[in-house]
């Protein structure tokens, strides 16, 4: 019992959610009015200057004063934006400088009427979308507002006042206020305001007396702003109780589902919806089922209602089915649906008696859910305003088809009644319904139906060629024989539909499935993006462009056609979607002039790129299923796209890591092996200069050579360094001449004389070697460290062989040494650059880039080296293998002679 108790009195992680993303926004304050000229920007100038008294940085970005002086008195001290001119068919708009509020970024700005529908060519179309930028920069705002504006209340203010608001906001925008306060008079003393003058000018405000502001309108008026904002306050106070675990009575638990059909009830269902949830303070969601016979191409005003749905913060579904009653119980009983919202049919009472409707069915259906049917006028203003649904054109083949197979069945029923009878022609007359059902759905079945009892009365039934019927018998079976197909054309058609539905869903669930495998196979960024874009095609039958950030902006990096491109405007429209990681374009809230749509590539990471789509026919875009899936498509692409970034930002950071390896190891060798001939050059030659009165011949030679020995070591050191470099910046370019080998062995054996001093040499090279393709600069410098490298590693005295051998078209170098060998750990490294053969060992100098020179130049001149202990005595075995140009063997009578 006790956890239980602390379990309940844990504050709700959804009010701590929303209480830490209001952290970073702005706070937003609406003075809500109950009408017009109620003292909204009055109030709003009020409160702002007692916040200026509170050295806070408050500017005006727009407020509206219509001429009255005790408004315009309380702008005085306050800084005002200058506004943004619009030139638009042949007039100068004014409008608010958003961008210039962004860059002056004060504490609190003043933007009045909220509902304002902006200027063509703005950034927003709205202006409460200007303030919810604002919002998300950090920047306070104070704004007005009137209850008749509120896009769930316009169609009751439309019923009470007889006129229809067109410019409304979203009810999100008053859920996302911090505050509200709610400015009121009593409709007496607003009426004595009107006639004042202080409201209109004295034509318009008579007039206004005598339509909209009548006592009637004004009381309704605000007793609905009294219960909004009530309402708010409400919710204010269970997120403060739930966030501070404050125990209370929480409501139960109600979801309210609306059905969205076509026509101009839809939008009225879905605010009565919103209303009816706002009241019982409960989820709700806006379903519309799509059949077979409307498959992809849902009305326009059943479209538009699940996007008014979204904007009021319902969720919209589509689902496909057959039957509409039935599948919206099943998905009201699958998700606890409380409420159930349906216009009232407008079919004809006989129509309704012989075919039924939706609703009817849906009230048969409803079991414990409560029914709410509403009543919409016949008369809408904005029914004339809506353009007709798409009329699907009439396919006469179906029918045809039909009509030819119950034609077929006549003679195939002719034949088997000479032999089986009359009832068993009945039965062909409906395997042929049932054909026609299966093939083409329940239009052409029903035709068929009805062609198929003709015939059958015609050909089979007495008297025969005529329609007329003798024995009643027969008059019965006919009845029944076409209530059986009219019943079997039923269900084969509905199985039809439900076969093909699920054919559709399930290629659209295999064609995501091969889109994930293409997006898991792409290796490189260009091909997923092709894919991705490819997909997106084909899929919606779209246009596609997808871009990626460069620099400062965003290009086209892929499309389907791949000859796309965007003009500047859709660019900026692509590149201020990335930026806001927000939808824009055609069809959003943000530019919806636009001819593309542009949607971020985002993952828990931020935005990644953008998605442009264009459809070239006329009307919306895309459908709420068909959203659902271009985001399903998107998700699974930026998930592709995070992937190839972050493989190849672990390849770059490896590349650090071995470079960052190299640097210190390069560095290291520096600091002992670099700095040891320094010494020794620096103290030889400091003892020269104070000693040099006081040192013998043989001491000052034995300097002298100190120095120079040094000096050729340290040069040798730089030298490795500098040829190490051309290799890896590929700025080696050997030129190779034909060559003897023992010319370059020569060279390279009086360059390392003094080296070799303590050591026995011992050259064994065939008087018939060929000549081999040698840069003899780099082979002498080969052949340098591999001598150097033995001497370092052979006792003095040991034996050093050089060695060659024709192996057909190579020839194979080996130099040996008596040393220690190398052990058999490193064998396969000691070419590796800063790699030394026992590494812990410090006595030996070197910087480790001798043998992994050797490599680079041999490399380079077309041959192979390779690292080996000697199997006939203790040591090691350097082995180089070069090729033999073609006709390069010496003539044997030159060798001879």
């Amino acid at each position: 019992m006790g956890e239980s108790a602390q379990t309940d009195r844990r504050p709700s992680p959804d009010a701590l959610l929303r209480e830490a993303e209001k952290a970073h926004r702005g706070r937003l304050k609406i003075f809500l009015g109950a009408a017009p000229g109620v003292g909204k920007t009055y109030e709003m100038l009020t409160a702002a200057q007692a916040r200026r008294q509170e050295k806070t940085d408050v500017v005006i970005g727009v407020v509206e004063t219509h001429g009255r002086t005790e408004t315009e008195a309380l702008t005085a001290g306050l800084e005002t934006m200058p506004r943004r001119t619009i030139q638009y068919r042949d007039h100068t708009l004014t409008e608010m400088d958003l961008d210039a509020i962004l860059v002056r970024r004060p504490e609190l700005v003043l933007v009045d009427e909220l509902a304002h529908t902006n200027a063509p060519e703005s950034r927003h179309p709205k202006r409460y979308l200007d303030v919810e930028e604002l919002l998300a920069a950090g920047i306070d705002v104070y704004t007005t507002l009137n209850i008749q504006h509120v896009e769930s209340l316009n169609d009751v203010v439309a019923r009470i006042t007889r006129i229809r608001v067109r410019e409304t906001v979203p009810d999100s925008v008053i859920e996302r206020a911090d505050d509200i306060e709610l400015i009121d008079l009593t409709p007496d003393d607003l009426i004595q305001r009107l006639k004042e003058g202080k409201v209109y000018v004295p034509a318009q405000a008579e007039r206004a007396v005598r339509h909209y502001f009548q006592p009637g309108n004004l009381t309704a008026l605000r007793e609905l702003a009294l219960r909004r904002t009530a309402q708010r306050v409400d919710n204010q106070m269970v997120d403060y109780m739930r966030s501070h675990a404050i125990e209370g009575p929480w409501p139960a638990g109600e979801r309210v589902l609306v059905c969205v059909q076509g026509g101009p009830k839809a939008s009225a269902t879905v605010r009565h919806a919103k209303r009816l949830a706002d009241q019982l303070r409960a989820p709700w969601t806006a379903i519309s089922v799509e059949t077979l016979r409307a498959s992809g191409s849902t009305g326009d005003s059943v479209v538009e209602a699940l996007r008014l749905a979204q904007r009021l913060g319902g969720e919209p579904v589509l689902i496909p089915g057959q039957d509409v009653a039935g599948a919206v119980i099943d998905y009201a009983r699958a998700n606890n649906v409380t409420h159930l919202i349906v216009g009232k049919s407008d079919r004809a009472w006989w129509r309704q008696i012989l075919l039924g409707s939706i609703t009817q069915r849906l009230i048969n259906r409803a079991g414990g859910i409560n029914i709410h049917v509403i009543e919409v006028p016949a008369e809408r203003a904005d029914a004339a305003s809506s353009p007709p649904e798409p009329q699907r054109a009439f396919e006469a083949k179906p029918y045809a088809i039909a009509a030819l197979i119950v034609a077929l069945a006549i003679p195939v029923g002719m034949v088997l009644h000479q032999w089986l009878g009359i009832t068993n022609v009945a039965l062909v007359f409906l395997t042929a319904i049932l054909i026609g059902a299966v093939l083409h759905g329940l239009g052409p079945s029903l035709v068929a139906c009805l062609l198929a009892m003709l015939a059958y009365n015609f050909f089979f039934l007495p008297p025969l060629y005529t329609f007329t019927i003798s024995d009643p018998e027969n008059v019965v079976a006919l009845f029944f024989f076409a209530v059986v197909a009219v019943i079997a054309s039923n269900l084969a058609a509905r199985v039809r539909g439900q076969a093909l539905s699920a054919r559709l869903r399930a290629r659209q669930t295999d064609d995501l499935y091969q889109f994930s495998r293409k997006l898991a196979a792409a290796v490189t960024l260009d091909d997923l993006l092709w894919a991705t874009a490819h997909q997106i095609a084909l899929m919606l039958k779209v246009r596609v462009v997808l871009l990626l950030p460069e620099g400062n902006t965003v290009a086209v990096r892929a499309g389907f056609p791949p000859e796309d491109m965007l003009e500047d405007a859709d660019l900026a429209a692509a590149k201020w979607s990335w930026e806001k990681d927000h939808i824009a374009g055609r069809g959003s809230d943000t530019l919806p002039g636009g001819k593309w749509l542009f949607q971020p590539l985002r993952t828990g990471r931020g935005p990644l790129g953008v998605a442009g789509i264009i459809r070239d026919e006329a009307g919306p875009l895309l459908t709420p299923d068909q959203q659902r899936l271009l985001e399903a498509l998107l998700d699974q692409a930026a998930l592709a796209i995070e992937r190839v970034n972050l493989a190849r930002d672990l390849h770059l950071a490896r590349l650090q890591v071995e470079t960052d390896r190299l640097r210190s190891a390069l560095l290291t060798s520096i600091s002992h092996d670099l700095r040891t001939p320094l010494a020794s050059i620096l103290g030889s030659a400091t003892s020269l200069r104070s000693q040099q009165a006081f040192l013998d011949g043989p001491t000052k030679e034995a300097l002298l050579g100190t120095i120079i020995d040094e000096s050729d070591r340290l040069n040798r050191f730089i030298g490795n360094l500098l040829d190490m470099t051309r290799l890896e910046s590929g700025a080696l370019k050997p030129r190779t001449s034909l060559n003897e080998l023992s010319d370059v062995i020569g060279a390279a054996l009086q360059r390392t004389a003094k080296i070799l001093a303590d050591h026995r040499v011992e050259v064994d090279l065939p008087a018939n070697l060929p000549l081999v393709a040698l840069d003899m600069v780099l082979f002498e410098q080969v052949l340098f460290n591999l001598l150097d490298n033995a001497a370092k590693h052979a006792p003095a005295g040991s034996l050093i062989t050089i060695s060659a051998r024709n192996e057909d078209d190579t020839v194979e170098l080996r130099i040996a040494d008596e040393g220690e060998g190398i052990p058999e750990p490193d064998v396969a490294r000691v070419f590796e650059k800063f790699y030394r053969a026992g590494g812990a060992d410090r006595r030996r100098a070197g910087t480790g880039l001798g043998l992994a020179i050797c490599r680079g130049f041999v490399e380079s001149l077309g041959g192979t080296i390779t690292a080996a202990n000697r199997t006939d005595r203790r040591g090691a075995v350097f082995t180089i293998t070069l090729p033999v140009p073609v006709n390069t063997f010496l003539p044997e009578e030159e060798i001879t002679s």
